[in-house]
């Protein structure tokens, strides 16, 4: 009796202009990050050189951040639907210390984002907003009055801290806790069992689409 062949299931997680438009973000924000710490914080001056100098980082900085904002802001649009916490998200925020902890058991199904990935993304928008609106208040300092410059110097710099805390701890995750996240964002796709095992709700709702494809061998 012949051996029948199993095929590897995959499942269609983010279209290309997903992934571009997700990238640069990624991008614009690791250049913001880097060339912010080395204009703002002294230990970090050294960044400036490697970026290409002093004054080439302080006439790029804000130009990159007009980019970042566009390109979230455009982020925003395209997954504003997947990114409505609903009943089932506040019980798996209730269950996040199992989550944190690897446990599988009592942990909610996740829709196409969990819930932890909405509040980063919350975060990420609103810091992205406030630290814009400092920045145009720091980018033309004689435009605006002497308080509320060191108002903006303040809330630049702390959300800029929180920006950089939700990135870390999206890239540990990412890389580290979820393993096969990064394939996603890469080639688009992901097996059909991390689908199922980690966004269950979602792979049920794509399942029978053209969204599940057969590709290779097991």
């Amino acid at each position: 009796m012949a051996v029948q062949e199993r095929r590897r299931v995959l499942v269609r997680r983010y279209s290309l202009f997903e992934r571009v438009v997700h990238w640069a973000v990624a991008v614009t924000f690791v250049y913001l990050m880097l060339s912010g710490l080395a204009l703002f914080w002294p230990p970090f001056f050294w960044l400036a050189q490697v970026l290409g100098g002093p004054t080439l980082v302080r006439i790029m900085h804000p130009i990159v951040g007009i980019a970042f904002i566009v390109a979230l802001l455009v982020m925003l649009a395209m997954w504003a639907k997947d990114m409505v916490l609903d009943r089932l998200d506040i019980e798996w925020l209730k269950a996040a210390p199992k989550y944190a902890a690897g446990q599988e058991e009592g942990i909610p199904e996740s829709g196409r984002f969990n819930a932890g990935q909405k509040l980063l993304f919350y975060l990420q928008v609103v810091a992205g907003i406030l630290l814009l609106l400092s920045g145009i208040v720091l980018w033309f300092p004689t435009q605006f009055p002497a308080g509320l410059r060191q108002v903006s110097f303040i809330v630049h710099d702390l959300f800029a801290i929180a920006a950089i805390g939700a990135l870390i701890l999206h890239v540990y995750m990412g890389l580290f806790y979820i393993r096969g996240s990064l394939q996603g964002m890469v080639e688009g796709v992901v097996s059909r069992a991390w689908a199922r095992a980690h966004h269950g709700r979602w792979y049920r709702q794509v399942e029978g689409t053209s969204a599940v494809i057969e590709e290779g061998h097991d």
